[in-house]
């Protein structure tokens, strides 16, 4: 193709080179021919057709004669007001009338043209003759045969032909390294073969269940698929924005943008956990995906809970064992009213801690929620207890996020006082007015206040990343997401007595009083 297109373009050119080159080889012969006759036109000469006879000896056929031979013309005609020649290359057609209309020249015009006569096709030029005094006493013609304008025409064609032919050879040579350098760089694929694999490829990226976000060296999207769209929250609208303008200041934007190295990073955007994987191309970008574990997320914190419930009544199975033996060596040693009194002081113990919970909060989920951390905080050795001040209605808006509030602060809550000298949690619930207000300190270390806004951060954890490979460091961050979400905050203070204590506080969380 890019072979035809040289050889189009220098055929072209050397077609619109050629068209004028003809005309202007008889503009210049004719110019020529006119330059010859005025030399001719001599004052001499005028003298000479007035004081001589036309004959083939006389002075005007010699100087003719000289000027035709010296220039090359064809002819070299001096004829006077009748149109009699006084000179001509054939002697013998000396005396006679000129075989073109002579007009022209013997009214005082210059001539130019192509014509032909007795010595056939010429390039012609007139000009009158005058004598002394300026009067008219004939004209002179000179012609320069056609056929010498022809040769020099034909002669010019095969430089013109070898300098479009070197134009050519370097157009094709051109042409063949281009072609091989795309071929090298499309793997010698065809063009329809191209085409098919973008199709592919779009089909493909649209299609997969994953999210894929590419990026130039400047950090622009050049493409995200559907699934990213999907999980970032974006449109088809952010090709060719900049990332960090698209997303803003995030840890989701430093993974992609590859400011956060490392493999299957987890990041929190908006409500949903995302896995990023970033790989960087030839050209200085990359291409980053991204898979949801949102719904794997909330599956192992449910495990999580669960196997949380299991040991709490695995521990209440073995403390109920230790108490009915006690019980039942009470009963055969005949110690009736010592086991009346064991049982009426173990149950009202449990009892206690129910109604504690169920008095000061009256939503079900977060009070079921509260005893059941209470039963594994008091296996674990910690004190989990209610603040004086709590009162929560059960009106809320959401349960579940609240629920999910309490526990991931009440199990950071828990790893941290375990070991402390006198362990204890104390969570504090309150409602004013719309607005819930969740406390929950612990007796453990603490966090240094330079410290204190990287726990919020998705990936920060003082625990230990499990062995299977399970993202840690998500709960406090979708916490202050969970607030945000809410048009609330989350933060962390020093509590009374060195621990940490979060806060919570979550606008529009209650419905209005009925």
């Amino acid at each position: 193709m890019q072979l035809a297109i040289a050889a189009g373009v220098t055929i072209l050119a050397t077609g619109l080179f050629l068209a004028p080159l003809s005309a202007q080889l008889d503009d210049q012969a004719m110019r020529r021919a006119l330059a010859i006759a005025q030399t001719a036109a001599s004052p001499r000469t005028a003298t000479d057709v007035l004081g001589t006879p036309p004959t083939p000896r006389g002075p005007v056929q010699a100087e003719a004669e000289r000027i035709r031979l010296a220039t090359g013309a064809e002819y070299v005609v001096v004829m006077d007001v009748r149109g009699i020649r006084w000179s001509h290359p054939d002697t013998g057609k000396i005396g006679g009338l000129v075989s073109t209309d002579p007009s022209e020249a013997l009214s005082g015009r210059t001539v130019m043209e192509i014509d032909s006569g007795t010595l056939g096709r010429t390039a012609r030029g007139k000009v009158p003759l005058r004598g002394s005094g300026g009067e008219i006493v004939g004209a002179v013609s000179v012609g320069i045969a056609y056929e010498s304008v022809r040769d020099r025409f034909l002669g010019a064609i095969p430089g013109l032909l070898a300098y479009a032919g070197g134009a050519l050879a370097v157009g094709a040579l051109a042409a063949w390294l281009i072609s091989r350098r795309i071929q090298r760089q499309t793997r010698d694929l065809a063009f329809s073969d191209i085409s098919a694999l973008l199709a592919e490829r779009e089909a493909m990226l649209h299609g997969i269940r994953e999210g894929v976000v590419a990026l130039d060296r400047t950090g622009r999207i050049r493409l995200i698929n559907d699934e990213a769209q999907r999980l970032l929250g974006l449109g088809p609208e952010v090709t060719g924005g900049l990332l960090d303008e698209v997303l803003g200041a995030s840890r989701t934007t430093d993974v992609l943008a590859g400011r956060a190295a490392g493999q299957d990073l987890v990041t929190v955007r908006g409500q949903r956990v995302l896995v990023a994987n970033r790989m960087p191309t030839d050209d200085g970008g990359a291409v980053a995906t991204l898979r949801d574990r949102t719904e794997l997320e909330r599956l192992g914190r449910e495990l999580d809970a669960t196997r949380g419930l299991i040991d709490a009544l695995r521990a209440q199975d073995h403390e109920h064992a230790n108490r009915l033996h006690t019980l039942l060596g009470l009963l055969e040693l005949g110690l009736h009213e010592e086991a009346v009194e064991f049982i009426t002081e173990v149950a009202g113990v449990h009892r206690a801690t129910a109604e504690q919970v169920t008095e000061k909060v009256h939503d079900p989920l977060v009070a079921a929620l509260l005893v059941g951390k209470a039963t594994v905080a008091a296996e674990r050795g910690v004190a989990l207890r209610i603040a004086p001040g709590s009162l929560l209605p059960d009106r809320l808006v959401e349960p579940r996020e609240l629920v999910t509030v309490i526990g991931n602060l009440v199990d950071n809550a828990l790893d941290a006082a375990v070991g402390s000298a006198d362990a204890w949690i104390e969570v504090e619930l309150a409602a004013r007015g719309r607005t819930t207000v969740l406390r929950v300190a612990d007796s453990g270390p603490g966090i240094p206040e330079e410290r204190r806004e990287a726990v919020f951060t998705e990936g920060w954890s003082t625990k230990v990343r499990p062995a299977h490979g399970g993202g840690r460091g998500l709960g406090l961050a979708l916490v202050r997401r969970l607030a945000e979400r809410h048009g609330g905050t989350a933060r962390v203070t020093a509590a009374v007595g060195g621990g940490a204590e979060f806060t919570v506080v979550l606008p529009e969380a209650l419905t209005e009083e009925s």
